[in-house]
């Protein structure tokens, strides 16, 4: 057998913001009350009749304030505005106007209701350009300054940024037709709630494209004479190079080290002095002793002497025929 579903059971709705909460009680008190009020004066209590007295309302606040708009709303509407969804500032003001609320009541709970219900996006952090030096690097740096903006669009950059930029001229800068000034272009980032840090590098990267690239290397001329200027300065730096002065502990050791330094070279000097003099004795005649001396050094020195130091320049006599020999 079939079953009817039940028809009164219904999913229960998330939560919702106790602003919306606020804004739908306050214009259902309202309504009820204007309603109550209707019936007693013999008009039909219903929606068409909030419909009907918010436009003649807002058609006398035209004839008094001179408002190029009124409210025109339907039944339905107004309806729709109690449902647990969020209605527009139009119809809660419409609502506030049929049921003789305030005005500026029912903005303001609005007003609360939508910042709940619709919250602003999170901002990400600040983008900080890197070092540009080129115009199409200023205007890469500042789409994506813009990007994390709060209001990206140029109207908005443009009516934040004031005077000093307007939406023509930001519209020629972001198109690369235009080089900002150096104010132009701090209004950009302060429109941008870009912080100190990205307006400092966009304000470097401009003084940078300004002054222009780097000059070019030098001629060899050029270089020759840096390097020359170069050596200069050392040269007068070194004074500042030499070694520190030393307490009366270290000096003492620096000298006896320099007098042991220098006896030993004289020991050295001294003992070549004396074999030059043995090498080549004077020409009086040798003494006994120095004969002996040479004659040893002379027995030693011949088994180590190579063969053929006995020949060079003097072959050797050739050995006498045999019997056997012609």
């Amino acid at each position: 057998m079939n079953r009817t579903p039940d028809r009164t059971t219904r999913s229960r709705p998330g939560a919702e913001p106790a602003e919306l909460a606020a804004l739908r009680g306050w214009l259902r008190a309202k309504k009820t009350a204007a309603l109550a009020a209707a019936k007693a004066a013999g008009a039909p209590a219903n929606y068409q009749y909030l419909a009907d007295r918010a436009y003649e309302v807002s058609r006398k606040s035209v004839c008094l304030l001179g408002e190029k708009d009124d409210y025109v709303v339907s039944a339905c509407t107004l309806r729709q505005a109690l449902d647990g969804r969020l209605p527009t500032r139009r119809t809660a003001r419409a609502f506030a106007l049929g049921a003789g609320a305030d005005e500026a009541t029912a903005d303001r709970l609005w007003a609360a209701a939508d910042l709940a219900v619709n919250p602003p996006p999170r901002r990400p952090a600040p983008h900080v350009p890197g070092a540009f030096t080129t115009p199409a690097g200023l205007v890469r740096a500042m789409d994506r300054v813009r990007v994390t903006a709060p209001r990206t669009s140029l109207r908005a950059l443009a009516e934040k940024a004031g005077p000093a930029l307007s939406r023509s001229t930001l519209h020629r800068i972001l198109a690369g037709r235009q080089i900002p000034t150096a104010g132009q272009l701090a209004a950009f980032a302060a429109a941008c709630d870009a912080g100190e840090a990205a307006t400092a590098a966009l304000l470097a990267g401009h003084r940078r494209i300004l002054d222009g690239p780097d000059p070019p290397f030098p001629h060899p001329c050029a270089e020759a004479e840096w390097a020359a200027e170069r050596r200069h300065r050392d040269e007068a730096a070194r004074p500042w190079l030499a070694e520190p002065e030393r307490d009366w502990y270290d000096q003492q050791l620096h000298d006896e080290q320099e007098e042991d330094y220098q006896r030993r070279i004289d020991e050295a000097e001294a003992l070549l002095d004396e074999l030059a003099a043995d090498s080549h004795p004077a020409p009086a005649g040798p003494s006994p002793a120095d004969s002996g001396l040479h004659a040893e050094l002379a027995a030693i020195e011949a088994p180590a002497r190579p063969a053929y130091d006995t020949w060079i320049g003097c072959p050797p006599a050739p050995d006498p025929p045999g019997p056997d020999q012609p």
